[in-house]
Order: structure tokens, then C-alpha cells, then sequence
């Protein structure tokens, strides 16, 4: 179980890594590549790998630097886990969460599921 959970808390780290740097390649390989890999956010769902990448090349990255807190990972099994977060914006101060159901496949860990919200 900590080996699924470092497993996972180190794709979660890499993927905020891309985030930061707009890795737009990287931030899309991140999903699983599937017509049912989901990414809900404050504008609506995107429903499957095509929309999660359109949303990624066409996204407005001027406030995207943010500070984490409440880091947490659950790993459910060897092949599944899940990563949430709180965090706040740097530029604009924005609060937010997120979560991402992350599931090993055999090209490696990626996101089945994600969730982000902005609560404040």
C-alpha cells in the first residue's frame, strides 16, 4: 500500500511539475487515453482524451502557479488510487481542490478521473 501510494504521489508531483510549466504534451499524456477518461472542472466536464487535450491547448495559463496544501493519497489497490488537494493561486489568490482517480495501466499510472473546483 505505500509503495501504490509513493507510486502515485510521485506521477502527482510530476503532473503539477507540467502543470507549472504549461507541458502541455505531458499534461495530456497524464490522462488515460481512453474515450472515457473524464475531467470535471469549474466550466463544465471534458468526456474523454480528445476534449481533456483540446481543453489543455486552448487553456488561459496566466494564473495557473499555485500553492498546495492538504495533500492526500489513498491507495485502494495495487492498480488504483486516488490524490486530493486544496490549493490557493499565487496571481489572484483563487482557492480551489481537486481530485484525480489515478489507475495503473500498462503504458504506466494515469488519470481515470479528475475533479477541480474553485471555491473561492
Amino acid at each position: 500500500e505505500q509503495q501504490v501510494a509513493a507510486e502515485i504521489r510521485a506521477q502527482f508531483d510530476a503532473y503539477e511539475a507540467a502543470l507549472r510549466s504549461n507541458d502541455i504534451a505531458a499534461l495530456t499524456g497524464f490522462f488515460w487515453n481512453d474515450p472515457r477518461a473524464v475531467r470535471l472542472g469549474p466550466d463544465g466536464g471534458l468526456y474523454g482524451h480528445q476534449e481533456i487535450a483540446a481543453f489543455r491547448r486552448a487553456r488561459d495559463v496566466s494564473d495557473v502557479e499555485r500553492v498546495l496544501s492538504q495533500v492526500r493519497i489513498v491507495a485502494l489497490s495495487p492498480d488504483l488510487g486516488v490524490a486530493t488537494c486544496e490549493y490557493r493561486r499565487v496571481g489572484s489568490g483563487r482557492r480551489g481542490a481537486q481530485s484525480q482517480v489515478w489507475m495503473r495501466r500498462p503504458e504506466g499510472w494515469r488519470i481515470v478521473s479528475a475533479h477541480v473546483s474553485l471555491t473561492g
